[in-house]
């Protein structure tokens, strides 16, 4: 194929890739394998401008395993990112922009270069970096499809979880739609790099909304079984006298009503991923027949006599106590050692307080292009309830909040209001996470000194401390209620009596 079909055929594929969802997984692999050949170059690099710190990122390079950072402004894709400006250089060596300690780190010899930004909202988000023009310098017709191909790619990040926003990018969090930046994060982000690594069976347990999914996707996306498929199977859904046909498939006449063969998810993941979800409620009775294909990776549909196999991998998720429910005899100890050969617990989102802003912000941006809403922003005081609420839904449950008061906020500001938040007494384990702080209290001051008669009731006296607290934030309601470590809709019942 020649350089202009080859150029071509990733624009169009480009294309594809954004009429879908896009997957940032799925964007920079194409990056990476693709564009500097479709250039006739020998290396290409996509930069993310950190809209936190201004440096930027290598977001990918084709050849390379580690990332690749640079200070803001150093460098030629610096200097591009910094003044919008496209650089092609025959000489990259001999200008004084150049930044020659990435060459010294990597080994490359680096001749030709060929920089373009990647604009968005009049700012550049990132930059495309190709180097070494086979045969020559970069030409003219070089930079008119690098400028085409950099407005492709700033609408392909508008479709990920890097949100692009004033400066750069948001880098959220290691992996497309997983967001987070805290130290628990981070730690379920290596163990996920490492068990994709593998073709090991892996066990994600967490709480209900906490993200069990998108870790299973990780996995997948990043594991060698990426081109293969990734099925998903909700234990919870299944039939009851269906599930082992849903799992392995049956045969013609296996049962009333099989009119022909049908395969099973299991065979349907042949060559990827086979994700049970939710796997501590799949029948004692099933359980040994799973054992098997855990063990060997053999199986038979449902009124077949031929043993058959399955080249996949397992991701198994639960929000069950599996030790309990074996202790209790309504799961097979065997099955559970064999499931749990990498373990990922993954924690509660009030253990990740820190996460909630980037979290927020992502979903106001998702649901806010969705909705087709425009210059929404999450007010300080909504902010603080974010992080006052202790989120017995996890994530989930802070999605959809989002969701709401994207759709109702009647100016495109979220504030407290419009976050509707349920009102939710915390369980004791929640009361000493780090989400009432002393410098929350602060803003309202001490109310220990509060003098009440002995003789109220328990009501009154949480109505007169509720007051007291009003009454020293100088009537600021929302500033009272995190004073107090409640919501406001029960600060506001303790006022009405």
């Amino acid at each position: 194929m020649s350089e202009h079909g080859r150029k071509f055929e990733l624009l169009a594929d480009l294309g594809a890739l954004i009429a879908s969802e896009v997957e940032l997984d799925a964007l920079l692999a194409m990056f990476a394998s693709r564009v500097a050949t479709a250039m006739g170059a020998d290396r290409a690099t996509l930069w993310l401008v950190d809209g936190a710190t201004g440096e930027l990122r290598s977001g990918v390079a084709t050849a390379l395993d580690d990332e690749l950072r640079l200070p803001a402004g150093r460098g030629l894709a610096g200097h591009v990112a910094a003044t919008g400006a496209v650089v092609n250089l025959a000489d990259a060596p001999g200008d004084p922009r150049w930044a020659p300690e990435l060459d010294r780190k990597t080994g490359y010899q680096t001749r030709s270069v060929l920089a373009v930004p990647v604009v968005r909202a009049g700012a550049p988000i990132a930059v495309i970096q190709v180097l070494n023009k086979r045969g020559g310098a970069f030409t003219a017709a070089d930079e008119e499809f690098a400028a085409v191909l950099a407005e492709q790619i700033a609408r392909a990040l508008e479709y990920t979880s890097l949100r692009s926003g004033p400066g750069g990018v948001a880098v959220r969090g290691r992996f497309n739609h997983v967001i987070g930046r805290s130290a628990a994060m981070r730690a379920i982000y290596d163990l996920v790099v490492r068990a994709a690594a593998t073709d090991a069976t892996v066990l994600v347990r967490g709480e209900t909304g906490t993200g069990k999914g998108l870790i299973a996707r990780a996995i997948h996306v990043n594991s060698a079984r990426v081109d293969g498929p990734l099925v998903a199977v909700d234990c919870t859904t299944l039939p009851a006298g269906l599930v082992e046909s849903e799992l392995f498939g049956h045969e013609r006449g296996a049962y009333t009503g099989a009119d022909s063969r049908v395969i099973g998810k299991v065979e349907a993941a042949a060559g990827g991923t086979l994700f049970l979800d939710e796997i501590g409620e799949l029948p004692l009775e099933l359980q040994g027949k799973l054992l098997r294909f855990v063990q060997e990776r053999r199986f038979e549909r449902v009124g077949g006599r031929d043993s058959l196999e399955a080249d996949v991998r397992l991701v198994a998720a639960t929000n069950r106590d599996l030790a309990e429910l074996v202790r209790a005899g309504q799961f097979r100890s065997d099955l559970y050692y064999r499931l749990r050969v990498v373990e990922l617990e993954l924690p509660p989102l009030r253990a990740r307080a820190d996460d909630i802003g980037d979290l927020a912000d992502h979903f106001a941006t998702l649901y806010a292009r969705k909705y087709r809403r425009t210059d929404v922003r999450i007010s300080d005081d909504a902010r603080a309830a974010l992080i006052a609420h202790p989120w017995p839904g996890n994530v989930r449950e802070l999605e959809h909040a989002i969701e709401r008061a994207v759709v109702l906020a009647p100016d495109g500001i979220i504030d407290e209001d419009a976050l509707a938040l349920a009102d939710v007494d915390p369980p004791d384990e929640i009361e000493s996470a780090p989400v009432r702080t002393t410098a929350t209290r602060a803003a309202v001051g001490p109310i220990a000194d509060v003098t009440l008669p002995g003789d109220l009731t328990l009501d009154e006296v949480e109505r007169r401390w509720a007051r007291e607290a009003v009454t020293r934030a100088g009537g600021n309601q929302s500033a009272a209620a995190r004073a107090l470590g409640i919501s406001r809709n029960k600060l506001t019942r303790l006022l009405r009596g």
